[in-house]
């Protein structure tokens, strides 16, 4: 029999009026109902915190102040979260109604697995997980909100996102996962979509140059060769060269 493990949900929300109430709608359908809605909101000025305490009721947990930013919310509402499994859903992305179900049969059914990486509508559909390619690539896995869960137990081993990373704490966080921890994960069938990332939140509003240089000394902070991280930054910017010049 599938046990039925208590799902974290995390929000962070900072001026998020515009999509706030379509994120509510889609944990309010999930088919699978043992789940805690958590929002971090960092003292948001629109109409946002009118919209939390009018879903008050269908939030678990919700706190407003001042923080250091993105990461440094996604490590609050680890803090406080209280279920067996921790997912990330951007104030602006969704959830399609199957997607905790989807989440609970892995990791009820894989007792061995740590994390899971779950296919995402994003500009295209993103499917897959990919590790041997972290060191080559950042394009190893679908998305970070929306796509993927982890064990509290092993995002307490792991620790928390490093907040000295303003773009990527997250892939800082997948690299220590991967390589220096070596968790074990999966990934759900393709046609197992968990929901829709939308893009022009933040990872879309980040210079490429910028992108690059942080994940570079994420790179080398983790103890990869310096040359080969070198090589890596140069065939980026070369195949990315016209984002860099728009």
């Amino acid at each position: 029999m599938e046990k039925k493990l208590k799902i974290s949900v995390i929000t962070v929300t900072k001026n998020s009026e515009k999509f706030l109430n379509e994120n509510l709608k889609s944990l309010e359908k999930q088919i699978y109902k043992n789940y805690e809605h958590i929002i971090i909101d960092g003292n948001s000025s629109d109409g946002t915190l009118k919209i939390i305490k009018e879903n008050s009721k269908n939030i678990h947990y919700w706190i407003s102040e001042n923080d250091l930013g993105l990461y440094d919310a996604m490590n609050k509402g680890i803090k406080v979260a209280t279920g067996d499994i921790i997912g990330i859903l951007n104030s602006d992305d969704i959830f399609y109604p199957e997607a905790l179900s989807i989440v609970n049969k892995y990791f009820s059914s894989n007792q061995d697995i740590d994390f899971l990486f779950g296919s995402v509508h994003k500009h295209k559909l993103m499917h897959g997980f990919y590790p041997e390619k972290i060191k080559w690539t950042f394009g190893f896995y679908t998305t970070h909100s929306v796509g993927f869960f982890i064990r509290k137990s092993s995002q307490l081993k792991l620790g928390f996102y490093d907040i000295q990373y303003k773009y990527s704490a997250d892939y800082d966080l997948f690299y220590r996962m991967i390589v220096k921890n070596k968790f074990k994960g999966t990934s759900t069938q393709k046609n197992e979509i968990l929901g829709k990332f939308r893009e022009g939140g933040l990872s879309s509003r980040i210079k490429y140059l910028d992108f690059l240089n942080e994940n570079s000394k994420i790179r080398i902070n983790n103890g990869q060769n310096k040359f080969i991280v070198y090589i890596i930054f140069l065939l980026r910017i070369l195949r990315n060269f016209k984002k860099l010049f728009n």
